[in-house]
């Protein structure tokens, strides 16, 4: 099984994936985002976001899938994932290969959105490329909020402005777990 907890950049997602992992014992967390900054050590991202390469599409679904049929174990994934086509391709080889996925969207208000993206700090030591990366996170906002009429049908949208605990009573009652630590 994949919990895949999806939002706009400063949602809450590593958040709530690290509260699940804390009261899910035998949990994997995986961070596509890793794969991504592999990628972008070996090969150019033309556009800026290593998502646009289709490597790291086929490397994010293959190695979930190898995750979860090597280890037999839940795979909790907090990643930003809008683009429609993407999704399709990404969920599309989960469910191919037989993996249930329980995809789950936080959301946010573009206004918290923007008070939590300047209020966290990447690379403190470079103060330059933290504001860029603050600007390239703010100037994601709108199309992950207009992404939401387009994710699957089964996504379950959830109230990013929840605490953390009540996120993942909320997340490991949907999946059929007891909420309780």
């Amino acid at each position: 099984m994949i919990v895949w907890v999806n939002g706009a950049f400063g949602s809450g997602k590593s958040t709530l994936v690290e509260e699940l992992g804390s009261r899910w014992p035998g949990a994997l967390v995986y961070d596509p985002e890793m794969v991504g900054y592999v990628l972008r050590e070996i090969v150019a991202v033309p556009t800026g976001d290593f998502q646009d390469l289709r490597l790291w599409r086929r490397q994010v679904a293959d190695l979930a899938v190898g995750l979860v049929e090597e280890y037999q174990r839940p795979v909790l994934v907090p990643m930003t994932l809008v683009n429609p086509g993407y999704v399709e391709e990404i969920f599309g080889a989960l469910k191919d290969a037989g993996i249930v996925v329980h995809h789950f969207f936080l959301k946010v208000s573009e206004e918290d959105l923007v008070k939590r993206i300047d209020g966290r700090s990447v690379t403190p030591d470079d103060p330059e490329r933290d504001e860029r990366v603050r600007q390239w996170c703010k100037a994601r906002i709108e199309p992950c909020t207009a992404a939401m009429d387009t994710l699957p049908g089964d996504t379950v949208f959830l109230d990013g402005e929840l605490a953390p605990k009540e996120l993942a009573d909320h997340v490991l009652a949907r999946v059929g777990r007891s909420p309780g630590r």
